[in-house]
């Protein structure tokens, strides 16, 4: 890579600094490629002695039922559709309450679970177990084991006892005819702040639905090719969760392999959305088809748009003052050029054209984003109270509510709704719930990620603050300015690309 080369990528950034694109996000628009033809399929997942630490290590499921069984075995094969009736509330994008409880079963007559099996002293078939997906990680079960984290469950021979067993631990009303968004247990408590830390999962949600849509909508053209790089760069560097930081960095590496510049076909676009499509940006687990902090109490609620809006707060937090300014015009460009609700766009290109002068804080741009956010709740909430289209359960409000931090406000006039903000304040509460609270049920569930580079600490994963996660185990400090960012980030895909880097395309 030459200095002309590297002078080149700062000449571009700064270009790029200069043009303030525009718009927003809140598309509600979920991509699915479940089949839904209606044939009979199992819903609990079947593990091995492969599979079963990743999967419930990485599930955002609160709690675990493993089935112990063996497929030679008459009872077990009995108990199976029971099982899967309860299966299916709980399993899978279509279920009816996702990421409450995963169930699973293991068939300890293959060779390759005995040892499994024997740790948790399976005697008999089927045998169930009952905990939170950690304790089974590298777990096992004695019978005369006291104080144990792991339950077996008794008297679950039908699906009827099997659920009401469940509704008395998790102290729940579930039941076995009940349909999407019927009987939901959603929790509205705005003044909770730890709810905010399931909205992890639906950050690397929202991420893959975007690039889903990207491809689905032939988006990346020559004129949009930039904004999606800059995009990238944020990504690779401040996304909260290292597997999305991660893919955000595979993609970047072999971009111009995948989208060459002298190549914009309709019939390459078909060919690079067929390969892309093997690619997935926050790792083969998602999307996963359903949400858990942005789940609303109706199927067009909340979902996508929810989640990509804690997206952008997480990255506003994260970045250094020197990184705003990119981060604001990356942010900009995305939505404008990425985002498919023409009204959203508009409304956000304003917000974004709007700002006369370059962000030289990253306090001064996460407080900008804060507020902009709280305008567009107020707008729609406005709207949808008019229509009647809102979620009964999540209207649209400020944020953060005086129960969830008092001291942000300054004054509040009930007459008029003005509030007077403690800014500081605000700017503080950001951080903490954006920034460490979103990211604390990674860390205690020890989640070191599943795609992420070996050996990589816990700190890797959720904190993605000065250093790039980068494939084949290369990694580049971020510069300190904006410009400088950019132009590093291309100098570093340059070279990975001289490299010849490994690809990961499954």
């Amino acid at each position: 890579m030459s200095v002309m080369n590297l002078i080149m990528c700062l000449f571009l950034c700064t270009l790029s600094v200069c043009c303030f694109a525009s718009s927003h996000r809140s598309i509600l628009r979920e991509v699915s490629d479940n089949d839904r033809s209606g044939i009979d399929r199992d819903y609990a997942v079947e593990l091995n002695a492969t599979s079963f630490d990743d999967v419930l290590k990485d599930t955002p499921a609160t709690f675990a039922i493993v089935e112990f069984f063996a497929h030679w075995c008459p009872a077990c094969r009995n108990y199976k559709p029971q099982y899967e009736k309860v299966a299916r509330l709980f399993n899978g994008p279509d279920a009816v309450h996702p990421g409450i409880i995963l169930l699973t079963r293991v068939d300890c007559a293959e060779k390759i679970n005995t040892k499994l099996c024997d740790k948790f002293s399976v005697g008999h078939y089927p045998m169930l177990f009952w905990g939170a997906p950690p304790k089974f990680v590298g777990g096992s079960w004695e019978p005369k084991q006291k104080n144990s984290d792991i339950e077996v469950i008794d008297n679950a021979r039908t699906a009827d006892q099997l659920l009401t067993w469940i509704n008395k631990q998790t102290s729940s009303s579930f039941g076995l005819d009940d349909q999407k968004f019927q009987n939901e247990h959603l929790s509205s408590n705005a003044s909770d702040p730890q709810q905010i830390a399931r909205g992890i999962y639906d950050v690397e949600e929202a991420t893959s639905l975007a690039f889903d849509i990207i491809l689905e909508h032939k988006m990346i053209k020559p004129e949009t090719r930039a904004s999606l790089l800059k995009f990238l760069q944020l990504l690779t560097a401040h996304h909260p969760s290292r597997r999305c930081r991660k893919g955000a960095g595979d993609l970047l590496v072999s971009f111009d392999d995948l989208y060459p510049t002298d190549s914009w076909s309709s019939h390459k676009q078909e060919e690079d959305k067929s390969l892309a499509k093997n690619f997935q940006i926050c790792g083969k687990e998602v999307p996963r088809g359903y949400w858990m902090f942005c789940r609303g109490s109706k199927n067009e609620t909340r979902g996508f748009s929810c989640g990509l809006w804690v997206l952008l707060h997480s990255l506003s937090v994260r970045i250094e003052d020197a990184e705003s300014q990119f981060t604001f015009t990356a942010i900009c460009d995305f939505v404008h050029n990425f985002f498919v609700c023409e009204e959203c766009r508009q409304h956000f290109y304003k917000m974004c054209s709007s700002v006369s002068s370059p962000f030289n804080k990253a306090r001064d741009f996460a407080l900008w984003l804060w507020s902009t956010h709280n305008k567009v709740n107020e707008r729609l909430g406005k709207e949808e109270a008019s229509l009647g289209t809102g979620d009964p359960k999540f209207p649209k409000t400020v944020w953060p509510p005086k129960q969830l931090c008092s001291s942000c406000y300054l004054d509040h006039d009930q007459t008029s709704n003005k509030i007077e903000w403690n800014q500081d304040e605000v700017y503080k509460a950001l951080r903490n719930y954006y920034g460490k609270t979103l990211v604390s049920l990674y860390k205690e569930k020890g989640i070191a990620g599943t795609e992420g580079a070996e050996g990589a600490t816990l700190e890797d994963l959720t904190v993605g603050t000065n250093a790039v996660v980068v494939p084949v185990g290369a990694a580049l400090a971020i510069a300190v300015a904006s410009c400088a960012f950019g132009a590093l980030a291309c100098y570093w895909r340059s070279q990975q690309k001289s490299r010849k880097p490994r690809r990961t395309w499954n």
